[in-house]
């Protein structure tokens, strides 16, 4: 098996093969099935879908965060980003810095179980962890009783003489945690924020109620799935910005263990593959379709089948 067939399912799969990503349905269908993305590709060494790609159906010319302002298939996959927010078949998280990562509506509560707080309701006491400062706590309070709100109204609504730069901040540290996610965009006036619990209860209660072993097993799971076969460098690479690295080695050797996952030599390197997977198949198949919106967890794909519970 050679690593450029590797490439090619993964292109396919991705939506880089010329088959553009432009209506509603195949935005979902794409985001389901990748389980993750970026909005645009990264400039660090991690290996993503990016959603941008997959609008112009090629990897060809696509812009970097930093350059996406000159590429006119900028606005319009942002247009079609947000449709997905307002219907809730994806979920923003601030996970790269200045590319959006976007999660799939079925991946979304495994990945609330590592990232989210478990009392999202309330703001941990100051010199708790995780620690807030002063700004993020008053604008948590403002959002969770006038959201959804824009940036604009909520500097006056806070009042006083607060820089952009400084509100950026205290947004940023809500939604690291998963306090707030961004919810729709209009057009000169911004982004509008919510508390996440109020936008997507039931994502955020179904997140609260996993393990972090079991969440994390089936983020890889999904990753896998997404990569078709990957280097386990490259699993812990996209993992490390959530949980360390040695859960997730330790992750992948109880899964190995477990015979849920396999290795396949693709040009020369060991790769991890979901066990019983055909890495890169013959006649590559047609996009897998969405899962249906609130389908339970027994439910989903195997790529998606829980790990052990924490003890």
């Amino acid at each position: 098996m050679e690593l450029l067939e590797l490439q090619d399912a993964r292109r396919h799969k991705w939506h880089l093969d010329g088959s553009a990503v432009r209506t509603i349905e195949s935005a979902r269908d794409f985001l389901e099935a990748a389980g993750f993305c970026t909005m645009y590709p990264l400039e660090q060494p991690v290996l993503l879908p990016a959603f941008l790609g997959a609008f112009a159906g090629t990897d060809q010319g696509i812009p970097t965060a930093r350059h996406a302002y000159a590429d006119p298939r900028g606005k319009e996959a942002t247009d079609l980003m947000v449709r997905l927010l307002r219907e809730r078949a994806a979920y923003e998280a601030n996970l790269f810095g200045d590319s959006n990562f976007l999660v799939s509506a079925s991946v979304f509560p495994y990945f609330y179980a590592l990232v989210g707080d478990r009392n999202p309701r309330q703001m941990p006491k100051p010199g708790a962890q995780p620690n807030f400062s002063q700004l993020a706590r008053d604008c948590f309070e403002a959002i969770k009783n006038k959201g959804p709100i824009s940036k604009e109204k909520l500097g006056y609504l806070l009042g006083g003489s607060v820089s952009d730069a400084a509100f950026d901040r205290a947004l940023g540290e809500l939604w690291s945690r998963l306090r707030i996610t961004r919810v729709d965009y209009v057009p000169g006036e911004g982004a509008y924020w919510d508390v996440l619990f109020r936008w997507a209860p039931d994502a955020v209660r179904e997140g609260i109620q996993l393990g972090s072993m079991q969440a994390l097993s089936a983020l890889i799971s999904k990753y896998l799935d997404s990569m078709i076969a990957a280097e386990q460098s490259e699993v812990e690479d996209f993992l490390s910005n959530i949980v360390p690295r040695s859960k997730v080695n330790d992750a992948v050797k109880a899964l190995l263990a477990a015979r849920e996952f396999s290795y396949i030599h693709i040009g020369g390197k060991p790769m991890l593959q979901i066990a019983g997977n055909v890495a890169v198949p013959k006649t590559l198949p047609a996009t897998e379709p969405a899962l249906k919106r609130n389908e339970p967890i027994a439910r989903r794909p195997r790529t998606l089948r829980p790990g052990p519970k924490n003890p």
